[in-house]
């Protein structure tokens, strides 16, 4: 049996995984469903390959059956995660994936009780996405346990892949996330903007529907979380604009024009970029000594004036796509050993906070725990 499938084998990220996972020495599967593609990456890699759509349940049970764990790298997540599951449920194989879709994290935590039964682990968001925001929280959840609101973000350099843009551009009708008491709730996109040191000193950021509004939720217990990343400063007023503009940006002939212009002029960061970028995250965890107004959180972030503790975090970490390859392989490799819990599971949940500290080239730092009156 194989240690791991990779599906979406031949997309940008894919094949970053597949080679980290090749040369750590894993048994990899590569698959998708465009035959040429997968054919060429075998034979490139030396592996076995696997030719399927998702919608041919014989075909996938088939491969899953031959395979330890699945890495799904083939977006959108919001229509692969389902039935990918689906399949790893029916033969018993572990379950990853690189989302940073907060849908696709909700759906899969109501399958935990079918994936202990099945004796299965169902572990998204592998890569840069959720690892290392997820991992702070937790290690910030340690610091100040009694914490009742979390804030996450993140500053990236480099580009994006062909696959990060196309889910981008699906998402432009749909406005921005935070979780509130405990319940994710949509904000128009560019509400909610604060200053943040992610480690070079102040930036500009905006709150965004990012995964962690869901993960870090189920790693925590915190109910009131945002993430927010580094903006130039007409983002958060063309953000606004696209919040208008959400009926028209989301209509099916606006996002084939821009999947087009996407598959045409989107490559991905190239390997410099990989090897010598860097990823800035910072996190706050707070324990507020009264309530705050719902305009203030909305105008004011986390204010720093209000009552109470506040602890604060920082991750300094590789450019985004090799960190996610690191994560993903680094991840993968556990679970084939059995180290992972069953059930749904985060990627701080299933190996705690200083999972990311075993990455190379990842260091955190943490500021004294401050107490205002």
């Amino acid at each position: 049996m194989a240690d791991l499938l990779v599906y979406g084998s031949y997309g940008y990220t894919g094949r970053l995984i597949v080679e980290e996972a090749t040369d750590r020495g894993l048994d990899v599967v590569v698959a998708g469903r465009d035959r040429n593609a997968v054919e060429n990456q075998a034979i490139r890699q030396g592996c076995e390959e696997r030719v399927f759509a998702l919608d041919e349940p014989r075909l996938l049970d088939l491969a899953l059956e031959e395979v330890e764990a699945v890495c799904n790298c083939a977006g959108p997540f919001t229509e692969t995660a389902e039935p990918m599951v689906e399949g790893c449920l029916r033969t018993g194989t572990h379950y990853l994936d690189i989302t940073g879709e907060i849908e696709v994290f909700e759906r899969l935590a109501a399958e935990d009780e079918r994936a202990e039964d099945a004796g299965i682990t169902i572990l998204p968001g592998t890569g840069f996405d959720v690892v290392p925001t997820d991992c702070l929280a937790a290690h910030l959840a340690e610091r100040l346990p009694d914490a009742d609101r979390l804030a996450l973000g993140f500053e990236a350099s480099g580009g994006i892949s062909p696959g990060t843009a196309k889910t981008a551009v699906r998402g432009l009708g749909g406005g921005g996330a935070v979780r509130r008491n405990g319940r994710i709730e949509s904000v128009p996109m560019g509400e909610g903007t604060r200053r943040i040191d992610f480690g070079r000193g102040e930036r500009a950021a905006m709150a965004v529907p990012w995964g962690d509004v869901s993960t870090a939720y189920y790693t925590t217990g915190i109910g009131d979380i945002a993430v927010y990343t580094a903006v130039p400063s007409w983002a958060q007023r063309a953000a606004r604009i696209g919040g208008l503009l959400g009926p028209i940006a989301g209509s099916g002939p606006v996002q084939s024009l821009l999947e087009s212009l996407i598959d045409a002029r989107v490559d991905g960061p190239d390997e410099r970029t990989r090897r010598e970028g860097e990823s800035y995250v910072w996190g706050e965890a707070r324990r507020l000594d009264g309530p705050r107004s719902e305009r203030q959180d909305r105008e004011q972030g986390e204010a720093e004036t209000d009552d109470g503790e506040r602890a604060v975090s920082r991750l300094v970490a590789p450019e985004t796509y090799r960190l996610t390859k690191l994560t993903a392989v680094e991840i993968a490799e556990r679970v084939v050993a059995g180290d992972a819990p069953t059930g749904f599971r985060t990627p701080a949940g299933a190996f705690g906070p200083d999972l990311i500290l075993d990455i190379e080239g990842v260091e955190r730092t943490d500021e004294p725990v401050e107490t205002r009156a």
